[in-house]
């Protein structure tokens, strides 16, 4: 009975060996592929980094073009403000009665009208020229490509090892008794008693 004890324990002890190896072969199979893929993950970052920076940079070259094309056109408007202001004041110096100087204003008033829509319409002009190059840098932004979903991980069933350990266990183990039962539950009545 010892020696059938001690084959029972050198089975599972080269059972249970075999199993911690493999177990720990496969722990680091799976290590290596995880760190491979993160590392391709990682490299067609580089890519998407690049054209963000691309997309940054045209960005701000848009803004600070259409920044200073409208500051050209409000320096513009308040040019001409001032000339018209000033060949106004001209004007009243030359003019000899009332009714000159309000036929005078109705047309200032009226070219004051026209100027005011004409820079509306190149301030939008402008604006609408900057929206089509942003969408443009968007789209290119956007048209990168995109990181391939990650696979899921499959693993693999039980080694034939493991699986022969596990029936050897099963089959060598002592059958109980009736009265070994018996005494085993007495032992355990006995404790709580006390």
């Amino acid at each position: 009975m010892i020696a059938e004890l001690n084959e029972f324990l050198e089975e599972q002890t080269t059972g249970l060996a075999e199993l911690a190896r493999r177990l720990r072969q496969s722990r680091a199979a799976v290590a290596r592929k995880a760190a491979a893929a993160s590392a391709a993950r990682v490299r067609s970052l580089n890519g998407r980094v690049r054209n963000l920076a691309r997309s940054g940079v045209r960005l701000t070259s848009i803004s600070q073009a259409t920044a200073q094309s409208l500051i050209e056109l409000q320096a513009e408007i308040v040019t001409d403000a001032l000339t018209d202001a000033a060949e106004q004041m001209q004007r009243i110096v030359f003019t000899s009665n009332v009714r000159d100087l309000a036929r005078e204003q109705a047309g200032v008033l009226q070219a004051a009208q026209q100027r005011i829509v004409n820079d509306i319409a190149r301030a939008v002009t402008i604006l609408k020229g900057a929206a089509v190059d942003v969408r443009k840098v968007a789209s290119g932004a956007t048209a990168a490509e995109p990181v391939a979903p990650k696979k899921p991980v499959r693993r693999k069933a039980r080694s034939k090892v493991a699986r022969k350990a596990r029936k050897a266990s099963k089959a060598k183990r002592p059958v109980r008794t009736a009265k070994a039962k018996a005494r085993a539950k007495s032992g355990k009545r006995r404790a709580r008693k006390t």
